[in-house]
């Protein structure tokens, strides 16, 4: 808000927050503040108040130098004086205001302000304010609503803003001082790059501190409650964040800053919500972790033909074609393909196996070719090729993810959520079909926690990201290939984001009513990152 001059509002009651609708003073920008934070109340006596709304956190002080973890949050609305400081949200995040005075506006000696009940443009009496900058001769009150305080540079030194509020007698006028004392990390869309950014570096790459922070409810509700849920009554410690997995935790985060920050991720999910939505409910009717609809997202951005697979791998779900053969006949899910075209042969290729052949990736096989040291898919396409039907794959889908999901072993293990997403990528246990991998999610699991001489651990993941590459079969020490570590914070993450984009611009859509609550109140999130509207995105097309 800086460099943008006085605010004006109009009362008796002002609301402030990140989204206080309209009249109300916008707060955007600032971690930890609820889409109505607090409100403000101004009567024809001079007198004025500040309460909380719900449960949000307020406090007050005679000045804004205190210690604000010292001082306990105001529950009922709390008298206001000259001079005092408000902060809102939680002590570290938020925002700090002081209360300058309150006024009749028939004191006033000097400046003019224009009322937006009226619509008319006529002045209002004003007065010197003695202890305040200067008074711009004119502000407009209709342009306060669209103040966006991520316009603001990452230090300041304060600017002021004046609240004016209004009764059927008289006009009171509030003045507050915006104090800035923390760098803003501007969270949003800045660049248009990447519809998916794969790879996170805790070793090199930063993370937000209070986004760390903010991701811990949605986190919680999306990763941690199913596999507290999995386990039953084994280490029911895991409900609390400081117990977690802190490397898988750390890089969903920082993967997360990375997506939120570009438009092209946000006109893709914009363009995908209808088959996002599909998912999410066939996950609900199969009791299996939402989380799991980011998959499609990061195998294919739920588009069957612009991400081919260098070993193909196709559809939504990017199947490799033996697993079609898996899903019919291990678990009777109608799903085929066959009469698939290959390069440069006569003859068409359908799939025998139910498990992909070892290292085709390295070494090739029937319908897959290594040139300079690289895979290259052979297959020029299939008929039929269920991978290709949204509806027909993700019932397949849900058949080999509650495979890892419902293990007795990944389910005690207090990670099942984690390892069922990162089996997409590596698989699960071919070993079942006479080709055993190492790098299968159960067999790797079960080594790793042999060689620590542990029974279980939810440490597995996080133990096991030891590179940020982009490709290559350095496994640097750990159980899961590159590829994989990448996997699984990358498509939480997603997911997250999703949640967020979805339930901010479609909240009244069936699939995504249910995430309306992490767009404001208790467990909101979606306000730290400055989700852009969906106008905003089709507008974005053109950057």
């Amino acid at each position: 808000m800086a460099g943008t001059g006085q605010h004006v509002l109009r009362g008796p009651v002002v609301r402030i927050g990140a989204n206080p609708g309209p009249g109300g003073l916008r707060l955007v920008g600032y971690r930890g503040l609820d889409a109505r934070q607090c409100v403000i109340t101004a009567y024809s006596g001079g007198t004025s108040s500040v309460g909380p709304v719900g449960s949000n956190q307020v406090r007050m002080a005679p000045h804004p130098n205190v210690r604000w973890k010292d001082i306990d949050p105001i529950h009922s609305p709390v008298y206001l004086h000259d001079g005092c400081a408000i902060h809102l949200g939680p002590v570290g995040r938020g925002a700090t205001l002081r209360f300058v005075e309150c006024r009749r506006f028939g004191s006033w000696e000097q400046g003019r302000l224009v009322s937006d009940v009226s619509g008319s443009h006529s002045s209002v009496p004003s007065v010197s304010l003695a202890s305040m900058s200067a008074v711009p001769s004119a502000i407009d009150a209709k342009g306060v609503g669209q103040v966006r305080t991520t316009t603001m540079p990452r230090w300041f030194i304060g600017c002021m803003l004046l609240l004016v509020a209004g009764t059927a007698s008289s006009l009171v006028a509030l003045g507050a001082l915006l104090l800035m004392k923390q760098q803003v990390v501007e969270i949003g869309p800045v660049v248009s790059k990447s519809d998916l950014y794969s790879t996170f570096d805790l070793e090199t790459e930063s993370y937000d501190e209070n986004l760390y922070n903010d991701l811990q409810r949605p986190f919680n509700a999306f990763v941690m409650e199913p596999n507290v849920a999995a386990m039953g009554s084994n280490l029911r410690q895991l409900d609390d964040p400081t117990n977690w997995d802190p490397r898988f935790f750390e890089a969903t985060t920082g993967s997360l800053g990375k997506q939120a920050g570009d438009w092209k991720v946000y006109r893709m999910l914009d363009r995908v919500r209808g088959d996002y939505a599909e998912v999410v409910k066939a996950l609900r009717r199969h009791e299996l972790p939402e989380v799991f609809a980011g998959i499609p997202y990061v195998e294919s951005r739920y588009n069957t033909i612009d991400y081919p697979s260098a070993v193909c791998a196709g559809g939504y779900w990017q199947f490799m074609p033996e697993v079609v053969n898996q899903m019919r006949v291990k678990h009777g899910v109608d799903f085929e393909l066959a009469n698939c075209r290959l390069e440069s042969r006569d003859s068409l290729f359908t799939p025998t196996g139910i498990a992909a052949p070892p290292g085709i990736s390295r070494r090739g096989g029937a319908y897959v070719e290594i040139v300079d040291g690289e895979p290259r898919c052979l297959i020029t396409g299939c008929s039929p090729d269920d991978r290709q039907d949204l509806y027909k794959s993700t019932r397949a889908a849900m058949a080999y993810l509650g495979e890892p999901f419902n293990d007795p072993d990944l389910r005690a293990s207090g990670a099942a959520v984690q390892i069922a997403i990162m089996s997409v990528n590596a698989g699960y246990d071919d070993g079942r079909y006479g080709t055993p991998k190492s790098t299968n999610l159960r067999p790797a699991y079960l080594s790793w926690v042999e060689t620590h001489g542990i029974e279980r651990s939810h440490l597995f993941y996080g133990e096991n990201i030891t590179t940020a590459a982009d490709h290559g079969h350095d496994q640097k020490g750990s159980k899961l290939p590159p590829a994989t570590q990448q996997y699984g914070y990358t498509v939480t993450a997603i997911h997250l984001l999703a949640v967020c984009y979805y339930a901010t611009n479609y909240p009244d859509e069936p699939a995504f009513q249910p995430w309306r609550r992490h767009v404001s109140g208790r467990d909101g999130y979606c306000n730290a990152l400055a989700i852009p509207m969906a106008d905003e995105v089709n507008v974005g097309r053109k950057r």
